[in-house]
């Protein structure tokens, strides 16, 4: 009798299970298009981020990610992933400048801003209300109907590459350089002239004569589009770009219909895969510095201090006018000086100078 109530019972669990597992195996699919053309290493970045979603949700939510202008142009994302044209995107807040200035301060702010690095910048994000005012910006101010994450910080970004050597910031005059967002309008005080292109048109511009100068991300990124193919001089660092975090725009009406637990899956792997990515440029980028230098004849040259120091005093004149007129911005500004005023002062005392030790291990060869 035992035998025979034992074998009802799993009998009953059994067909639980097979009522229960369609609903606990449920796939959602989504289609994700990226701002950065498919050789780029931030198209890696965005795979690897679909790629950690679709493990740890055990496959019960897919993405799939596609390169720049699949769908929609690369500066097209964020209105199609607001519309529904595609469920999100990966890309940049650079490109939203034309719609609000205040863009420029949720990643390439000339100087940090005030000063602030990767790390800085990440901690405002996450611990210095920075989350909050990212989300206000696109809901409230823009008005689109997304969610943000931030994903794929790419470290400092160089001067960039040029076709004659830069002697100092009156000698950028002239150039017709690719530049994007709030940095194409510090360098524009230069008498630089500047046009916004996505990064797989960049080098085919060069090869036409149409810019002779540009600027994308750093040695391994710009190496896999192909720079050194068309100009030689390459110049770096650069204070017009030091804290870069990229991010993943998701339709609003999508997010709400995600279970509580995917949407939880979706931010931890962004964080896993934005340590993933800073550690992985760290070191392909001194590869790459080592290959341009040695295989491609590239002459990668210190950026004059001046070029520094004016595109700091042109961020200023911008920040200051745009301060001025712009509610939001000047929202933002004050909680990243504030949070600054504290980090930035701080860690210049705690942090060991870098230059110091690499000075000493690794002096510059003459």
């Amino acid at each position: 009798m035992d035998r025979v109530r034992f074998t009802l019972v799993a009998l009953c669990i059994l067909g639980l299970s097979g009522l229960v597992s369609p609903v606990a195996a449920q796939t959602t699919s989504l289609k994700f298009q990226a701002s950065f053309p498919p050789s780029s290493l931030i198209f890696e970045s965005s795979k690897l981020f679909a790629q950690r979603v679709e493990l740890l949700s055990g496959g019960r939510l897919k993405i799939d990610m596609l390169p720049a202008g699949t769908v929609v142009g690369a500066f097209e994302v964020l209105d199609a992933t607001s519309k529904g044209v595609i469920d999100g995107a990966h890309s940049a807040a650079a490109y939203w400048t034309g719609k609000n200035k205040t863009a420029t301060l949720f990643g390439p702010a000339p100087g940090g801003p005030f000063g602030m690095d990767m790390l800085d910048y990440l901690g405002w994000l996450y611990e210095g209300g920075g989350m909050e005012l990212y989300r206000e910006f696109f809901q409230d101010v823009l008005k689109s109907n997304v969610v943000i994450i931030p994903l794929t910080p790419v470290n400092n970004q160089v001067l960039g590459w040029f076709k004659r050597p830069v002697k100092g910031w009156a000698d950028l005059k002239g150039r017709k350089c690719r530049e994007t967002g709030v940095t194409a309008e510090v360098f524009i005080q230069s008498g630089m002239s500047v046009v916004n292109l996505p990064g797989g048109e960049i080098v085919p511009a060069g090869e036409r004569g149409v810019i002779d100068c540009g600027e994308w991300v750093g040695p391994a990124e710009d190496m896999k589009i192909g720079f050194h193919n068309i100009w030689k001089h390459y110049y770096m660092p650069s204070t017009h770009e030091p804290a870069t975090v990229l991010e993943l725009l998701i339709n609003g009406d999508v997010w709400k219909k995600l279970p509580k637990d995917l949407q939880e899956i979706m931010h931890s792997a962004a964080l896993e895969v934005n340590l993933r990515t800073q550690l992985m440029l760290n070191r392909a980028n001194a590869d790459a510095m080592r290959e341009l230098i040695g295989k491609h004849g590239v002459k990668i040259e210190r950026t004059p201090k001046d070029i520094l120091i004016k595109t700091l005093e042109a961020w200023d004149k911008i920040a200051k006018a745009e301060y001025e007129k712009n509610a939001f911005f000047r929202k933002v500004y004050d909680s990243q000086k504030a949070f600054a005023g504290k980090v930035v002062p701080a860690r210049r005392f705690v942090y060991s100078p870098y230059d110091v030790m690499a000075d000493y291990y690794w002096p510059v060869k003459k």
